[in-house]
């Protein structure tokens, strides 16, 4: 990014209102300071516009599909073009369906349980546990951790290669790696999944936020991803893609809107006939307030534009990695290298530090929230950090196996709603830290680094 490209970022594109952007927290050392959210890649805060709509729309709540009244009618019609509105977001090709559920983690077990008998599963072990669990009912073969997006092309086709032929097959990959933020080559592993006879998941929980996500373009079956990390509140999520696996399967819940048809028969049982939309995975009364929150975080990321977010991002990412790439104990965490294209999720280690210990110490000196540990990726953080476990640190969690309390390291992450200032920030604290220690004695409690009272 060029240094006029990165000025023109700062100067015609301000940071989206976001909740809590005005926060005050206190600080150890005495007095407060305006709290910076660095941890969006866990938890993004919710758009101002957001929360607006869902202000604007709270009084007219009312249940969806089954009433009669007004309110219940315009529930119901919001609800449904939430729907055709995620779908528009992400470019669904005629046909697929959009479910509406409660996370990336519940999409993807509700598409683990649509599987058809005998589907293989291929997953590689860089996956946030999230995509890396759920198919316990399949034949599942784990991927070593490629280390080029050539080579992560290369060992899909050969284990591809090696699968039955004719029974059906899932490929399971993210889009970006909630560890290093690195972008992965999903066009060209959609292609080697479909030349093969075999089907793609895309886990776009941190692809989403910060780039357009195009079902049509990147030819993946399905698509999934969290509201909580789109700048809506906590409890909704999207699974969008292909019906039929969907259609065939039974309901991910049973229940009311699930069932088209409930008959008693003669024998004192009960026929079931299931509806065949996206209601099938909808049981009970839906979560119109999270589904409408996705809808208007996709209408406000569109309308900012992704081009204009994605050039600011990558000056807060050049921002950061220059800062760090200034302190010589600090090591960032990399599958692909420094050049790999890259959201604003950066995860580090720094020599001589416990992860735990220098994240408190950022939160409780500086104000600044961080992410540390193995950030439900456990296989991942382990293989970039298993040759250089380092030192164990003052601070470390108690119930960590042996040998492992250095196993563990520090993420960064921002967004459309983070400021120049909280990243400059950042990267003051990191080098003052390192230079000089931290200011405050800390102490372990219940498995976290704490200060000391």
């Amino acid at each position: 990014m060029s240094v006029s490209t990165a000025a023109s970022a700062q100067t015609v594109c301000a940071p989206l209102a976001v909740l809590g952007r005005d926060v005050t927290v206190p600080l150890v050392t005495g007095g407060e300071v305006t709290y910076a959210a660095l941890d969006y890649a866990a938890s993004a805060p919710a758009l101002q516009r957001v929360w607006d709509d869902v202000a604007a729309y709270a009084p007219y709540y009312g249940s969806v599909h089954r009433g009669a009244g007004y309110l219940s009618q315009l529930s119901t019609d919001l609800f449904e073009n939430a729907r055709r509105t995620v779908a528009e977001f992400l470019d669904c090709r005629t046909g697929d369906q959009v479910v509406f559920t409660r996370s990336t983690t519940d999409s993807l077990n509700l598409l683990a349980g649509a599987l058809p008998a005998g589907c293989e599963v291929f997953v590689f072990e860089t996956e946030h546990h999230a995509s890396l669990l759920p198919w316990k009912d399949a034949r599942v073969t784990y991927l070593d951790a490629p280390r080029t997006p050539r080579q992560a092309v290369e060992t899909l086709e050969r284990a591809l290669a090696d699968r039955d032929p004719y029974g059906p097959a899932l490929v399971c990959v993210t889009g970006a790696s909630n560890v290093t933020g690195e972008l992965w080559p999903v066009r060209e592993l959609a292609a080697a999944a479909h030349a093969h006879g075999a089907r793609i998941v895309l886990d776009a929980a941190q692809l989403a936020p910060h780039h357009p996500v195009s079902v049509r373009e990147l030819d993946v079956d399905w698509v999934a991803f969290s509201g909580h990390k789109l700048y809506a509140p906590f409890g909704s999520g999207v699974l969008a893609g292909r019906a039929d696996w969907l259609r065939e399967a039974e309901p991910y819940l049973a229940g009311g809107g699930a069932s088209r048809r409930v008959t008693r028969r003669a024998d004192g049982g009960v026929d079931v006939e299931w509806h065949d939309s996206a209601a099938r995975h909808e049981a009970g009364s839906p979560n119109v307030i999270g589904a409408y929150s996705i809808a208007s975080a996709c209408k406000a990321l569109t309308e900012a534009g992704f081009d204009t977010l994605v050039a600011r991002e990558l000056h807060l990412i050049d921002t950061v990695r220059a800062g760090l790439a200034e302190v010589p104990e600090v090591r960032i965490l990399s599958l692909f290298g420094d050049d790999a294209p890259r959201v604003g999720v950066i995860s580090f280690v720094v020599e001589g530090w416990n992860s735990s210990h220098f994240a408190a110490a950022l939160s409780a000196e500086y104000g600044i929230g961080v992410r540390d540990g193995l950030f439900c990726a456990h296989p991942l953080v382990r293989t970039l950090l298993g040759s250089d476990p380092g030192s164990q640190g003052e601070c470390g969690a108690p119930e960590a196996a042996p040998g492992e309390k250095s196993l563990n390291a520090i993420r960064v992450s921002f967004g459309a709603g983070t400021p120049d200032e909280h990243v400059e920030r950042f990267v003051a604290a990191v080098r003052e830290l390192v230079r000089d220690g931290a200011k405050w004695r800390y102490r372990t409690e219940d498995g976290r680094c704490v200060p000391a009272v």
